[in-house]
């Protein structure tokens, strides 16, 4: 028997205790009456996870690796961490054996994607609660016609989560890593087996381990189907041209694609095929450290309006709550990751659909704290994939110990880990995308000008959106253009909405042009070293390698 089999046959055994896709409301109620979460003032469910559960464990993150279909997956990239098909199997087994014994099992049935051509049927099996409704903020509801229209109907996944479970670590000593936190084998795993549409979160309470899992799942699977997968928020303008922004945390991506102006599809992920552009998911996991409500009113009426909880249901993870049950969403003793699941029709400016055509523009976001990127560009074709398979932007002095130079950072496709397949697939699918649709790619720097980190200033959001809404509006597809002599991107000599057209050209606003030169050339240096160590071997086509800064 096949573990989907056995698992359904323990459904079946267990029957008295199994919650199969109960109501919304049940799945609240429940979590409230077994203390997985307490009812705050405005009725959101306030949850806590252990220490361990404060954000992913990427080290504890593994895929199975088996002869037929290794090449498919790059094992070099750092997040890509192989795993025995024994090993995997034990903890299935030992997931299998502990949901003989759990008094509630929770099961949803869902769709992960809006286009119903590829929406991926996720049976999800957990003994919690919050884990079920997670999934029915996230994921999107099942329906028999739309699972019947899509190419994985007959490869559906099976998710099993055990958030607060351990494994017995004496049981797989030198099969896991040993966590240098525990002194002793990890009793943590978030595993994947694509081979047999199987993942298994084992020990970890963090609702985005389950998110996350789904995600990197779907970014496998979608290449093999034709499709794109991207890690990006995307809208649509009254005009009906769709959008697409790209960017790693502190780039601005949430700010900048909340427009009151464009329908939002989704802020995460989203796939593009021959149809155009639909979204995974069905909800949004917010990240609300220092949430004000005048810059993200959205999120923030989306959290925390008032509510019924039985009607409430989104679940705030690890913010401090008072007595009162008043959020203070600027403490962050407990972990600067505090988060918010909710669904996306609390958000009010949204496409309902989560579907639009394929993109008139694509913007990639940087926050470059050397101060040396200019703010707009534009991107050829070749310099489209080849910045995409960088992912740039920088680590500001202050955010980790040790730091006290701006630290250049690349995540591939602006987001590493989850992407893992051979990065010549994704870069290949975005260069063959931009030929058959005339999608023109720009790149914004949302970070310093006039010098780097501490002694330049960021660039002002207002100047960045006249930036962002010129590309979108069309307006600079008929700019003059100057090459970037050492990024090579092409600068244009003016931007409508920018006051100061001199600004374009970074040096500009330098006083001292030899300092800026020196700053430019060690970037360019960080490009090559890294493109080099990650891609040297990848067969990246030369014309696209040879767009690489520093080379």
């Amino acid at each position: 028997m096949t573990f989907q089999e056995r698992l359904a046959a323990l459904l079946e055994k267990r029957a008295a205790v199994v919650r199969d896709n109960i109501p919304r409301e049940e799945m609240i109620r429940e979590g409230v009456e077994h203390g997985e979460g307490m009812v705050s003032a405005c009725g959101a469910l306030a949850t806590w996870t252990p220490v361990e559960s404060t954000g992913r464990s990427p080290k504890d993150t593994v895929i199975v690796k088996r002869p037929a279909s290794e090449d498919t997956i790059d094992w070099n990239s750092p997040n890509n961490i192989p795993l025995d098909e024994e090993t995997f199997d034990m903890v299935f087994e030992d997931a299998l054996a502990m949901l003989e014994k759990v008094d509630r099992i929770y099961v949803t049935d869902r769709l992960v994607g809006a286009d119903p051509g590829y929406a991926l049927p996720v049976k999800t099996v957990a003994d919690w609660a919050l884990t079920a409704l997670f999934t029915d903020n996230m994921f999107r509801p099942w329906s028999d016609k739309l699972a019947a229209q899509s190419c994985f109907r007959d490869r559906p996944f099976t998710l099993v989560v055990l958030p607060y479970r351990k494994l017995d670590h004496t049981r797989y000593e030198g099969r896991l890593r040993v966590d240098p936190r525990l002194g002793h084998t990890s009793s943590m795993v978030i595993g994947m087996d694509m081979d047999r549409r199987l993942g298994i979160v084992y020990g970890s309470a963090y609702g985005g381990s389950v998110k996350k899992l789904i995600f990197t799942v779907m970014n496998y699977v979608l290449p093999g189907e034709g499709i794109l997968p991207l890690h990006c928020s995307a809208n649509e303008g009254p005009d009906g041209t769709s959008a697409l922004l790209l960017g790693l945390s502190g780039t601005g991506k949430t700010t900048l694609s909340a427009d009151a102006s464009r329908a939002l599809l989704g802020d995460d992920e989203h796939g593009w095929d021959e149809h155009g552009i639909a979204n995974f998911e069905n909800g949004c996991y917010a990240k609300l450290i220092d949430l004000d409500p005048v810059k993200e009113p959205e999120i923030t009426r989306a959290c925390f309006h008032d509510d019924d909880y039985l009607k409430h249901g989104a679940i705030i993870e690890n913010a401090m709550v008072y007595t009162t049950g008043e959020f203070d969403l600027f403490d962050d003793r407990f972990t600067p990751n505090s988060r918010g699941s909710y669904p996306l029709r609390y958000l009010s400016n949204i496409k309902e659909s989560s579907r639009a055509g394929h993109p008139k523009t694509i913007l990639f976001l940087t926050a470059d704290a050397n101060g040396v990127i200019p703010p707009v560009s534009r991107l050829t074709r070749e310099q489209a994939m080849l910045w995409f398979l960088m992912g740039y932007t920088s680590k500001l002095a202050g955010t980790e110990t040790g730091i006290v130079e701006p630290q250049s950072t690349f995540s591939r496709f602006f987001g590493q880990p989850f992407m893992p397949r051979n990065p010549d697939v994704y870069a290949n699918m975005l260069g063959e995308k931009l030929d058959q649709h005339g999608t023109s790619v720009y790149l914004v720097n949302t970070g310093w000008s006039g010098g780097p980190y501490g002694v330049g200033e960021r660039i002002d959001l207002p100047v960045t959106r006249a930036m962002v809404n010129a590309a979108l509006a069309g307006e600079l597809e008929d700019a003059e253009y100057v090459p970037d002599p050492v990024f090579k991107v092409l600068v244009p000599k003016a931007c409508p909405g920018v006051p100061d057209p001199r600004m374009l050209d970074p040096v500009n606003t330098w006083d001292d042009p030899k300092a800026f030169a020196e700053r430019a050339r060690k970037l360019a240096a960080d490009f090559a070293k890294h493109f080099d160590k990650a891609y040297g071997d990848k067969g990246i086509a030369p014309e696209v390698a040879a767009q690489c800064p520093g080379k």
